[in-house]
C-alpha cells in the first residue's frame, strides 16, 4: 500500500530568514540600479576648496617658519653657552692650579694651611664658610678660594641653562616636523583635487586666479606705481626685482619666497633686519590702520590670524607672495581681509 505521508514543512524560523534574505537582496539590488555614479567636483567647487587648502596650508607655514626661527636661536644660544663654559673650566682650572700651587709650596715648607685643603674637598661651598673664620687664612688666600667657589657656581648655572635649552630644541624639532607635514599633506590634498581637473579647466583656473589679482584696480595703475623712499622704498624695489618668483613655503629667497620670507629678504636688502614670520613683523613698527596714510614699502597685514602679508605698492595694491602655485606678484589690496600696515 503506497504511503501517503504528508512532506515535512519547512520551520518557521528557516522561512523567517529565507524572506529576510530575499528582502535584503532585492533592496540592495534596487540601490545599486538606482545609484547615481560619483560625480567629479566642479572647476568652481575644486577651486574653492583648493584656496581653502592654501589658506590652511599658508597658516601651518607661518607656523613652521616661526619653528625653525625658534630652532636656529636657539642653536645659536645653546652654542654661545657652550663656548661660555669651556672657557670658564679654564679659567677654573687656571684657579685651580694657583691654589695647587700655593698648597705645594706650603708643603714643603712645613705643612698646608688648612684653607687649601679647599682644593681636595669634596664640598667646597662647606669648607669655604669654615675656612673663612680660621685666623690662618690669609686675604689672599680667601680670595682665590672664593674665585673658585664662584667660578663653580658660574658653570653649574650655564650647564643647567645649556641642559633647558637643549630639551626646548628637540620640543622645536618635534613642532617643527610636525609643522612640515601639516604643510605637504595640505599640499598635497590641494594638488590631487587640481589633478581631477582638465588641462583646460587648469587652465581655466590659472586664468581666474590672475584675473583676482587685479581685480578692483585697473591694471594701467600698476605702471604708474611711484618709488619709495627711504628704507621703505629700497625694500620695495628690491621686492619688484623679484616679480615672477615662485611661492614655496618656507622659503626666503633669493630665488623663491613665502609671503614673510620676501618681506623679511626685501628689508634685508635695505638694511634693516626685521623678524622671519609675519606675526612677528607686526610688531616690528609703527601700525597704520587706515589704508588711505599707507605709504610705499609699508607692510600690509591680513587675516584676523595675521598669517598673510605683503608690501603696500601704492594705489590700492599690495606686492606679494601669494601662495603655492602662484608667483610674487601685485594685487589688489581688497581682494583679502586688510587688518593694518606696519612702518618701520
Amino acid at each position: 500500500m503506497a504511503s501517503h505521508r504528508r512532506p515535512k514543512q519547512p520551520s518557521r524560523a528557516r522561512v523567517t530568514v529565507l524572506t529576510t534574505a530575499a528582502a535584503a537582496a532585492v533592496a540592495i539590488s534596487a540601490q545599486a540600479a538606482n545609484a547615481a555614479p560619483s560625480e567629479k567636483p566642479s572647476k568652481d567647487e575644486v577651486k574653492s576648496k583648493v584656496d581653502k587648502l592654501y589658506e590652511e596650508a599658508e597658516q601651518a607655514t607661518e607656523k613652521y617658519n616661526g619653528a625653525k626661527e625658534k630652532q636656529d636661536q636657539l642653536q645659536k644660544d645653546i652654542s654661545t653657552i657652550q663656548d661660555n663654559v669651556a672657557r670658564g673650566q679654564q679659567d677654573l682650572n687656571k684657579l685651580r692650579d694657583g691654589i695647587g700651587s700655593m698648597a705645594a709650596g706650603q708643603y714643603r715648607t712645613g705643612g698646608i694651611d688648612p684653607s687649601l685643603q679647599l682644593f681636595l674637598s669634596s664640598n667646597p661651598d662647606d669648607y669655604l664658610d669654615k675656612a673663612s673664620t680660621l685666623d690662618q687664612v690669609s686675604g689672599q688666600q680667601v680670595d682665590a678660594l672664593k674665585k673658585i667657589q664662584d667660578k663653580q657656581r658660574e658653570l653649574a648655572q650655564e650647564r643647567a641653562e645649556a641642559s633647558a635649552k637643549l630639551k626646548d630644541l628637540a620640543a622645536t624639532r618635534t613642532e617643527l616636523g610636525n609643522k612640515k607635514k601639516e604643510v605637504q599633506g595640505k599640499l598635497a590634498e590641494a594638488q590631487k583635487l587640481l589633478n581631477s581637473l582638465t588641462a583646460a579647466e587648469k587652465a581655466a583656473l590659472e586664468a581666474a586666479d590672475q584675473g583676482r589679482a587685479t581685480r578692483g584696480t585697473d591694471r594701467t595703475e600698476i605702471g604708474k606705481i611711484t618709488p619709495g623712499t627711504g628704507r621703505a622704498g629700497a625694500a620695495f624695489a628690491a621686492a619688484q626685482g623679484k616679480i615672477g618668483s615662485p611661492y614655496v613655503y618656507g622659503a626666503s629667497g633669493p630665488s623663491s619666497f613665502d609671503c614673510s620670507g620676501l618681506t623679511s629678504w626685501a628689508y634685508a636688502q635695505a638694511g634693516v633686519t626685521i623678524p622671519r614670520t609675519s606675526e612677528a613683523q607686526a610688531n616690528a613698527g609703527q601700525r597704520i590702520y587706515s589704508q588711505s596714510q599707507l605709504q610705499v614699502g609699508d607692510l600690509v597685514l591680513f587675516y584676523g590670524d595675521l598669517h598673510h602679508i605683503g608690501l603696500y605698492a601704492g594705489n590700492g595694491m599690495v606686492l606679494h607672495a601669494p601662495h603655492t602655485g602662484a608667483n610674487v606678484r601685485y594685487e589688489a589690496i581688497g581682494n583679502m581681509p586688510f587688518q593694518f600696515g606696519v612702518r618701520i
